[in-house]
C-alpha cells in the first residue's frame, strides 16, 4: 500500500480531477467550445479540421494549464494561430482570451446546472490529513476555483486556495511551471522538501517534479499511470483512499 513519508507537513491538491469531478465537465466544455470554432473557421476556409477529442486532446493540450495556454497549445497542434487579445475579450471575440472565456462560460453554466461533486476517496484523505494537524491548499489553474470548492462543500478542509485569480495578480506561470506550488507552499511556511503535490494532470505531475517537493503523487483517473510516473510521480493511485489510514 501506498504511503506518505513522515517529514510531510503540507499537502498540496490539485482541484479538478484529484479533489473534485470536475474534470470531465471542463472536457466537455472545451468540446463543446473548441468543436464550435473548428466547425465554424472550416466552413468559413472551406476546410476540415479534426473535432477535439475529450480524452486525448484534453489530456495533451489543456489539462492543468492555465485556460488561455490551453486554448493556444491545442489551436497550435491544429496549425491555428491567433491573436493573444486580452482577459477582457467578449466570449465571441476570435482571439485566445475571447475563445478562453467562452469555454469559461460553458464550464460554469455546466457546474451550476449539474452541481460538483468530490470524490469520496479524497474527502477522507482531507480528513484525515486535517485531523493530524497538517497543512492543506488547493492549488488550481482555474480562475472558478472559489466557486467549485464552495460547491463542493471544501472549504473548511483547506487552509490555502491558489488558483487562476492568484496566478494573474501575483505573475506566476502557469504548470508545468512549479511556480503555483511553490507559492502554496511558502502561503504555508512550508518548504517544498517537506510538501507534497497530489495531480492528475501530466502538466502538474511535471511541475511538482520541477520543485523538487517531498513527494509528488501521481492520480490515475483516465488510466495514463504509467505516463505519471514517467513525467515525475514518486507514487501513482486510482484513488487517494489508497493512501489510507493516515498517518
Amino acid at each position: 500500500m501506498a504511503s506518505v513519508p513522515a517529514q510531510i507537513e503540507a499537502f498540496l491538491f490539485d482541484m479538478d480531477g484529484v479533489l473534485t469531478e470536475t474534470a470531465k465537465v471542463h472536457a466537455a466544455a472545451w468540446k463543446q467550445m473548441f468543436d464550435a470554432y473548428l466547425t465554424e473557421r472550416g466552413q468559413r476556409e472551406g476546410t476540415e479540421y479534426a473535432p477535439f477529442d475529450a480524452h486525448d486532446d484534453y489530456n495533451t493540450y489543456v489539462d492543468g494549464k492555465p485556460r488561455y495556454d490551453g486554448v493556444e497549445s491545442f489551436l497550435g497542434a491544429r496549425g491555428i494561430e491567433l491573436p493573444q487579445g486580452t482577459p477582457e475579450d467578449d466570449p465571441g471575440e476570435e482571439t485566445i482570451d475571447g475563445l478562453g472565456n467562452r469555454k469559461n462560460v460553458l464550464v460554469m453554466e455546466l457546474i451550476r446546472r449539474d452541481g460538483v461533486d468530490a470524490y469520496p476517496g479524497s474527502i477522507r484523505l482531507l480528513e484525515a490529513v486535517r485531523a493530524a494537524g497538517k497543512k492543506i491548499a488547493v492549488v488550481s489553474s482555474s480562475a472558478n476555483c472559489a466557486e467549485i470548492v464552495t460547491a463542493a462543500k471544501l472549504e473548511g478542509l483547506l487552509d490555502v486556495r491558489v488558483d487562476g485569480k492568484t496566478l494573474a495578480s501575483e505573475k506566476l506561470a502557469g504548470k508545468p511551471a512549479p511556480d503555483t506550488y511553490l507559492h502554496a507552499a511558502g502561503e504555508l511556511d512550508t518548504p517544498a522538501s517537506n510538501a507534497a503535490v497530489f495531480e492528475d494532470a501530466l502538466s502538474g505531475v511535471e511541475a511538482g517534479r520541477a520543485g523538487d517537493f517531498g513527494l509528488v503523487v501521481g492520480v490515475n483517473r483516465v488510466g495514463q499511470a504509467a505516463a505519471l510516473s514517467e513525467h515525475g510521480a514518486d507514487i501513482v493511485v486510482d484513488d487517494l483512499a489508497e493512501l489510507l489510514p493516515y498517518p
